[in-house]
């Protein structure tokens, strides 16, 4: 999916947002930065293994992921990182690691840490590194419908 395909599918769910232009930035606290938000606000999309399916895992730029928390929650056995290899093919219109948190669009589960879903707005990557779209967390849980669970047991300092 590319960013305009992106911003069409929002268009055609009824969703207002708006894009933000931005330097070019390659870690979520850095795109925050770059484009005057709060990291609490940008949402960060990575890649995950649960019991061998991909699924996509959201939490603000400020926190890290516990995968342990993660396999808790889902009851699954094992949790691990998907590899660039295994998901970049997925996402071949994007930028690598400038994926959006939009697992409905690629038949992945949606786990997002339950301290991003009190935000009112979320800004995540819109397929590149320069790009950023911002919507209300209330117009992402509608389209998206995702599962909010403590994923995050720790804020990164960086």
């Amino acid at each position: 999916m590319s960013s305009k395909q992106l911003k069409e599918y929002l268009t055609e769910e009824n969703v207002k947002f708006k894009t933000i232009n931005h330097t070019t930035a390659f870690t979520a606290q850095q795109t925050a930065q770059s484009a005057h938000i709060s990291g609490h606000e940008m949402a960060k999309t990575i890649i995950v293994k649960i019991d061998g399916e991909k699924a996509m895992a959201v939490l603000p730029a400020t926190e890290q992921i516990d995968l342990d928390l993660l396999r808790q929650a889902t009851k699954a056995k094992e949790v691990s990182f998907a590899t660039e290899s295994e998901f970049m093919p997925l996402f071949s219109e994007c930028e690598i690691g400038a994926m959006p948190p939009f697992g409905n669009l690629y038949h992945m589960d949606v786990y997002v840490e339950e301290d991003l879903s009190n935000n009112s707005m979320i800004a995540f990557n819109a397929c590149s590194h320069n790009e950023l779209i911002e919507m209300s967390y209330k117009d992402y849980t509608r389209i998206v419908k995702p599962k909010v669970v403590r994923i995050s047991s720790q804020y990164s300092t960086v």
